[in-house]
């Protein structure tokens, strides 16, 4: 079990490092990674030209039953959505309260061959969380 454990948490570690250099190489500047508000967290929070991006990453092997994305269920979404309000809370500041907040979802999926990465842009509003 300890086993299965570990490489779950090294493909997830390895699943936002490439998704922090995606987002880098897209113009963004890392804020925090595996931010913590109570007993929640937000895998990547980052900053760009149009606001905030809380950014959860789904990393996965080849042999999957749905894309990793789909695990970003609505109990999901409001709990980042809850994290980001005490992001926004305790980091007052031109660069945070007052350009927009995007909730963005970072697919990877690792194969023998390669490594297959989508970066979803508001991939969901929590206007009813």
């Amino acid at each position: 079990m300890e086993d299965r454990r570990n490489k779950r948490q090294t493909i997830g570690k390895l699943g936002e490092d490439l998704a922090c250099d995606a987002l880098l190489a897209k113009g963004h500047t890392i804020l925090e990674r595996n931010f913590r508000s109570g007993h929640l967290e937000i895998d990547i929070i980052s900053a760009s030209a149009d606001g905030i991006h809380f950014v959860e990453v789904k990393a996965r092997r080849e042999n999957i039953q749905a894309p990793p994305q789909e695990s970003v269920d609505f109990a999901k979404q409001r709990r980042i959505a809850s994290a980001a309000k005490g992001f926004l809370r305790n980091h007052k500041g031109p660069s945070y309260g007052s350009g927009e907040c995007h909730f963005d979802v970072v697919a990877v999926i690792f194969t023998e061959r390669t490594t297959l990465l989508e970066y979803i842009p508001d991939a969901y509003i929590p206007i009813y969380l």
